[in-house]
């Protein structure tokens, strides 16, 4: 291997691992493992995140699901840290979570089902709305959950004054089919087990909000919307009439610090998983930007304005963030390896010229010892350092522009090496003097 090309892999190996350091820093790759914080066990957040698990999964990235009590323990774990991405219900996020957390959009609408014991059907009047529920047993759900949290404001803008126990979902339907309360207050989508049971329970009535329009208006986390006749059983015409509900939007929250590549395909999987729709959404509803309760994520904004990106649609996900990483490396890469190489020639040049002068030195010194001395055994070691010089110089292989310097060097050797030699043998019967014979060099 000839000597510049040995030069161009030195060249290429140094900005390949100055590359390689860059992309790590500017273009860290993104995580294997990341951790969702669902909801209850059997809920439709911890559905859905079963559903994102197996999707993550199918791209080589675990998805760690955390069950919790609800919303309000699912931004905690995101401020803390424990977990980096959750589904979060719209109108519990506080201005603390609004500045450290972001949205990647809505996913679904969450009706809030208020079921009481009567046994007169759907009701629909105005007296029987949130304000008729003074001074009775409202199951709403733990502290932190989303359902407590919206309750509580629903109930106090009501000027409401009742009960509330800490249960809700299929806890809190057994609870009041068993008369251990009076109203069940709960935010889950329809197709929950307990929900449809109750639905079919004649001795449980569901609240069709009068007032939802107002809700709505005056609430921009909350949606009105009409769980249609035998949406959930045509056969049995369950429900039998329409229920107009009140429905704040679940949306998926992250933090600042989750990679952007990670976004982008949990937004992916968000989109493949709710873009066909639902008893309460048109298809194409979800998901979307469009009542998110917290500050949407840049990565989100590109994504609903511009669609996945262009390597995502042809490439699987490991190859599409390769290739949108070393990207962003290309412009910088290339003006760090333009210049290298067209350094290179004349470096590879300068450093043959330099490598030639520098033997050229060792030839002077090695001439005025041999001149320098009377003793023919110190000439004697002068000459077989010459002839060591001669051995090193022709080994050297150099570009056939620089053989003409190579092959007067070394001629100028055996030149030193005979002068040298003739003063030992005693062939110069007079001294010579120095400079007369000896090779006068050219300065470097």
């Amino acid at each position: 291997m000839s000597r510049s090309v040995r030069l161009y892999i030195i060249v290429t190996l140094i900005a390949l691992i100055i590359s390689f350091i860059i992309f790590r820093i500017v273009a860290p790759p993104p995580p294997n493992h990341i951790v969702f914080a669902a909801g209850a066990d059997g809920g439709a957040y911890a559905q859905t995140a079963e559903t994102y698990r197996v999707a993550f999964e199918a791209e080589g990235i675990e998805l760690e699901i955390i069950n919790t009590s609800g919303s309000g323990d699912n931004l905690e774990l995101l401020r803390s840290g424990g977990a980096d991405a959750a589904i979060v219900q719209g109108g519990v996020s506080s201005e603390e979570d609004k500045a450290e957390l972001m949205s990647l959009g809505t996913i679904f609408y969450e009706p809030l089902w208020v079921f009481f014991r009567d046994g007169t059907g759907i009701l629909n009047v105005d007296e029987l709305d949130l304000r008729g529920f003074d001074n009775l047993r409202i199951a709403a759900g733990t502290e932190t959950s989303g359902t407590r949290l919206l309750a509580n404001r629903l109930l106090d803008e009501n000027g409401v004054e009742a009960t509330i126990l800490p249960v809700s979902g299929a806890e809190g339907a057994a609870a009041l089919q068993n008369g251990e309360v009076d109203v069940l207050m709960a935010v889950s989508g329809p197709t929950a087990p307990y929900i449809s049971d109750l639905l079919s329970d004649p001795a449980i009535s569901v609240l069709s909000f009068p007032r939802a329009l107002a809700y709505e208006r005056r609430t921009p986390f909350l949606k009105r919307v009409i769980f249609p006749e035998g949406g959930l059983d045509l056969e049995g015409n369950i429900p039998s009439a329409p229920i107009e509900l009140i429905a704040p939007v679940a949306e998926v929250a992250v933090g600042h610090d989750l990679h952007p590549a990670i976004q982008a395909l949990l937004i992916e999987v968000m989109v493949e998983t709710h873009r066909g729709g639902t008893l309460l959404s048109e298809p194409g509803a979800f998901p979307g930007p469009d009542r998110a309760d917290l500050p949407l994520a840049e990565e989100a904004e590109r994504y609903y304005e511009q669609g996945p990106s262009f390597l995502r649609t042809v490439f699987p996900f490991a190859v599409a963030n390769f290739l949108e990483r070393a990207w962003v490396l290309a412009i910088p890469l290339l003006t760090l390896v333009f210049p290298l190489v067209k350094a290179a020639p004349p470096l590879y040049r300068w450093r043959t010229r330099r490598k030639i002068y520098v033997w050229y030195k060792d030839l002077r010194e090695l001439e005025g010892r041999g001149w320098a001395t009377d003793d023919t055994s110190e000439r004697a070691e002068v000459i077989e350092a010459l002839q060591a010089l001669q051995a090193e110089v022709g080994q050297v292989e150099v570009p056939e522009s620089y053989t003409d310097e190579l092959y007067r060097l070394r001629s100028h050797i055996l030149f030193v090496s005979q002068l040298m030699q003739k003063l030992n043998d005693g062939a110069t019967t007079a001294p010579i003097p120095h400079g007369t014979d000896s090779i006068q060099f050219a300065s470097s």
